[in-house]
């Protein structure tokens, strides 16, 4: 490189052939290019020094905050008097208190079963009557007469009464009239079981205050169909 400054520069040098278009000598083009040079490998070392270490050295890691301590477990009645609020404790105390007084001095009752009066003067129609409402979850109880019939209704008022129309001492119209005149909270459902379906007949049953009528002999499903359309199925 100094022999070719000593070319373009020397005294043989002929005049306007070391310039380029620009006026600058190519010596002076060869020192602009070793400085750029120069001056990107600076950059590039600056670069490398400024970027975070990758590969095998990793970044180190930020320093741990202090362990603190984890707070310590509450007591169970302690957990749950802190998930009860004061007024709900208060309501929770006096249901659990009227609930364990309800039954003081008695028993529990059982789950209501549901009864069934069945007043016929003939036996045989009472036992056939009392199978066929067993067998639709009623438990049956017989009575012989209206008298009877009235004795039992007063004592404990059925969920459904099956009435006979000609009875000796009290007929069915009778009783399903002293049976309505009973004060009862809950008025039991009156079927006249009956061979007068005479529309005359019907007219004065229901008249009386029975519910409806079906005509003897029955059996299991029409008596089913009977009290689904009483809304008691």
């Amino acid at each position: 490189m100094q022999n070719l400054i000593k070319r373009t520069t020397g005294p043989n040098r002929h005049s306007g052939s070391g310039s380029g278009a620009d006026g600058k000598t190519l010596a002076q083009k060869l020192a602009e290019n070793e400085a750029m040079l120069a001056a990107e490998a600076e950059a590039a070392r600056a670069a490398a020094a400024a970027a975070p270490a990758t590969g095998s050295r990793s970044a180190a890691p930020p320093p741990m905050a202090p362990p603190v301590a984890a707070p310590a477990a509450p007591a169970p009645a302690a957990a749950a008097a802190a998930s009860v609020e004061p007024d709900d404790t208060a309501a929770i105390v006096a249901a659990a208190k009227a609930m364990r007084d309800r039954y003081a001095g008695s028993a529990v009752p059982a789950a209501q079963v549901k009864t069934c009066l069945i007043v016929d003067d003939s036996r045989v129609i009472r036992k056939v009557a009392a199978k066929i409402a067993t067998s639709l979850g009623y438990h049956a109880v017989e009575a012989q007469d209206g008298h009877e019939a009235l004795a039992r209704c007063k004592q404990a008022m059925p969920d459904l009464v099956l009435t006979d129309w000609n009875m000796p001492e009290m007929d069915g119209i009778e009783f399903v009239q002293q049976l309505r005149a009973i004060p009862t909270p809950k008025e039991p459902v009156v079927v006249f079981c009956t061979s007068n379906g005479g529309a005359k007949d019907i007219h004065d049953g229901i008249a009386a205050g029975a519910d409806d009528y079906i005509v003897k002999p029955f059996d299991e499903a029409a008596l089913k169909a009977k009290l689904e359309k009483l809304g008691r199925g």
